[in-house]
C-alpha cells in the first residue's frame, strides 16, 4: 500500500513547502482516481499545475492571476481549446487545495491559498466544481415553443430546423454535443425499446474511456426525429439514405462533388453551441438567459429526477458509469424529503392493507 512520506525534520521551510506541494499533487490524483477517472486523465489533471509552477519556479500558492495571464498569453500560449482545458484543470486543483490544505498552508507557512483563475480569466465552463443551474421546465417548454414558431421565417430553413431538433433531442435524451454530432443515419433504431433508440459514441479517450451506448428517444423525441428525417434531412446536399451519412450534417458540400453517394461532413459541436447560444438569447426568458449543450444535459437530468425518475434511471439515461457523477448533475434539483417520506408511508400502508 502506497503511503505519503514527509521528512520528519525538513532541511528548510522551503523544502517543507515543496514537500507539501508534492503531497497535494499525489493526493489530488488519488482522489480523482477514486472518482473513476482513467490513468491517462489523471496525468493531464496535474500537468498544467506542474508546468506553470516550473516555469516561474514558484509554489502553487505563490501564483497570481497576472502570472497566469502572462504565461498563457506568452510562453504557454496554445490553441484556444488547449488553453481553456489547462486553465480549467488548474482551477480544479486549486478547488481541491483550498478545501483540504488551505488551513495547513496558512498555519505552517503563513500563505493564503487562492486560485489564480478569477472572474476575468476563468473559462466559461468550469467543469466538476462549477454549479450549473438550468432553466425550469416551464421556461424550457416556452423556449422550445417560441423557437419552433420562428422556424418558418428562418433564412435557411433546413439549417434552422436542424439546430432546433438537435437542441430538443439533447434536452429529451440527455446526450452530449459531441455524441449527437457523431450520430449517423444507420444509428437510428426505431424498433428498439418502447419508442426507439439511437446509438451514440462516447467522449473518446477522456474520463473513463470510450463507450458506445443506446440513447433514448422517448415519445416526443421519436416524433421529432421522424419529422426531421422524413421532411428536412433530404434538403441537405448528400444522400440521406446512406446509413453512414450524418444525421445532422454540416452546411458544407460533400468532399466528392458530383458523386451521388458523397457524404456531407457531420455537424461540429462548436457550431451547435453557437446556434444554441443565439437561439437562447433570442427566445429564452427567465433567470437563465444563455444556454449551452451541457446545460441542456443538466436540465434533462434535473427535470426527469424532479418528475419522479429514480436516480438509477437518470444515471442510465445520461450514460454515466458512476452514480456519484449523476448526483453532481442533480445539485439544483428541488427535492422534497417530507413529500417523499409521506409517499413512502402511504405505500407501506397500502401493502399492509392488501396483505390483510
Amino acid at each position: 500500500m502506497l503511503t505519503l512520506q514527509r521528512p520528519s525534520v525538513p532541511s528548510s521551510s522551503r523544502d517543507a513547502e515543496r514537500g507539501l506541494y508534492q503531497d497535494s499533487l499525489a493526493e489530488y490524483c488519488w482522489a480523482r482516481d477514486v472518482a473513476g477517472l482513467a490513468a491517462t486523465t489523471l496525468n493531464q489533471l496535474v500537468q498544467p499545475v506542474i508546468e506553470i509552477c516550473t516555469f516561474y519556479d514558484v509554489l502553487p500558492w505563490e501564483l497570481t492571476s497576472r502570472m497566469l495571464d502572462q504565461y498563457f498569453a506568452g510562453a504557454g500560449k496554445r490553441g484556444r481549446q488547449t488553453v481553456r482545458k489547462k486553465i480549467t484543470n488548474i482551477d480544479h486543483y486549486f478547488a481541491f487545495l483550498e478545501q483540504r490544505y488551505a488551513g495547513e498552508i496558512r498555519r505552517r507557512f503563513g500563505a493564503v491559498v487562492e486560485s489564480p483563475v478569477d472572474a476575468f480569466n476563468r473559462p466559461r465552463h468550469r467543469g466538476d466544481f462549477g454549479l450549473r443551474i438550468p432553466p425550469s421546465r416551464p421556461e424550457m417548454d416556452a423556449f422550445f415553443t417560441a423557437w419552433r414558431q420562428s422556424l418558418g421565417s428562418a433564412r435557411k430553413y433546413p439549417v434552422a430546423v436542424r439546430n432546433y431538433v438537435m437542441a430538443k433531442i439533447t434536452y429529451i435524451s440527455g446526450v452530449r454535443a459531441c455524441e449527437l454530432c457523431r450520430v449517423r443515419m444507420g444509428d437510428l433504431h426505431w424498433d428498439n425499446g418502447q419508442w426507439g433508440r439511437f446509438l451514440v459514441r462516447g467522449k473518446g479517450d477522456r474520463g473513463s474511456g470510450p463507450r458506445e451506448r443506446e440513447a433514448f428517444m422517448f415519445a416526443e423525441g421519436r416524433d421529432l426525429l421522424w419529422w426531421f428525417v422524413e421532411e428536412v434531412r433530404g434538403l441537405f446536399c448528400d444522400d440521406p439514405l446512406d446509413p453512414y451519412a450524418p444525421l445532422f450534417p454540416s452546411e458544407r458540400l460533400p468532399t466528392a462533388l458530383g458523386a451521388a453517394s458523397a457524404l456531407a461532413p457531420e455537424m461540429h459541436p462548436d457550431t451547435f453551441r453557437r446556434a444554441l447560444r443565439a437561439a437562447s438569447l433570442e427566445h429564452l426568458t427567465g433567470t437563465v438567459t444563455v444556454l449551452f449543450p451541457h446545460l441542456l444535459r443538466h436540465a434533462c437530468a434535473t427535470h426527469n429526477y424532479e418528475s419522479g425518475m429514480p436516480l438509477w434511471d437518470v444515471q442510465v439515461l445520461l450514460g454515466h458509469q458512476w452514480p456519484t457523477t449523476t448526483v453532481g448533475y442533480l445539485a439544483t434539483a428541488k427535492a422534497d424529503p417530507e413529500r417523499t417520506s409521506l409517499e413512502s408511508s402511504r405505500r407501506a400502508v397500502r401493502r399492509l392493507t392488501e396483505e390483510t
